[in-house]
């Protein structure tokens, strides 16, 4: 009787981002006209965290929205950190999976399988997806 025998057993990857680029642009044109002129029209120094700043960044086959606070508090750990508030996973050709961030720590999926452009409108009416309210107290500094 013999014994196993090792194969090379393909790893299932990620899909591949043909259209990378766009997507990107698309996105970062997102931010610029609708996020930021309406959840951060002018910075605001409080005696909590603040919101600075709105960008998006790629990890993986996943395009990132993140929220920049600044604390101005003495004992504060970092003057400034990203906090990430929603996520859109590559699933397919023009196809996306619309996440939240929730305080847990954990992604939680609101959508699936929707097209880029109604996945950037539900971010910008959906209040799951980018309360600037719930990120900043669920991050306070006391």
């Amino acid at each position: 009787m013999g014994r196993g025998q090792w194969v090379y057993v393909r790893q299932r990857g990620q899909p591949k981002l043909p259209e990378k680029a766009a997507i990107t642009a698309a996105c970062e044109r997102f931010i610029a006209e609708v996020l930021k002129p309406h959840y951060l029209p002018r910075i605001e120094p409080t005696c909590f965290n603040y919101p600075v700043n709105i960008y998006g960044k790629w990890h993986g086959n996943k395009y990132r929205f993140i929220r920049r606070f600044r604390s101005d508090h003495p004992d504060a750990i970092t003057p400034e950190f990203g906090a990430p508030f929603a996520r859109l996973e590559y699933v397919g050709r023009d196809r996306f999976d619309l996440s939240c961030y929730r305080h847990t720590g954990e992604w939680f999926c609101l959508y699936r399988s929707v097209p880029l452009a109604a996945a950037l409108r539900l971010i910008e009416s959906n209040g799951h997806l980018h309360s600037v309210r719930a990120i900043a107290a669920s991050d306070r500094t006391e």
